[in-house]
């Protein structure tokens, strides 16, 4: 891999020029700033598709009193999570 420092340094060299004709009395977030800005939007980005993903695989139907009674509430057994009595 190529060394960068050489190319670093034309970079920065051309850049200070620049820096100093801004408003030494105003304070701006810089390149940092906007790297660490871009780096939380990415962040949520990421959080936002992860949390679609897991609420998609969300059942949101509720079972019916009825269904219940019968059984055909999803759940093996008794209502109500109690273990059925036997004899």
């Amino acid at each position: 891999m190529p060394d960068m420092s050489a190319s670093v340094s034309v970079a920065v060299t051309h850049l200070v020029p620049l820096a100093k004709e801004v408003d030494e009395n105003k304070v701006t977030p810089g390149v940092l700033g906007f790297i660490v800005f871009a780096v939380m939007a990415l962040a949520v980005w990421g959080l936002m598709k992860s949390m679609s993903k897991h609420m998609q695989k969300v059942d949101f139907k509720e079972t019916d009193a009825s269904d219940e009674e019968t059984g055909k509430g999803g759940k093996a057994g008794a209502v109500g999570g109690a273990k059925p009595q036997r004899g």
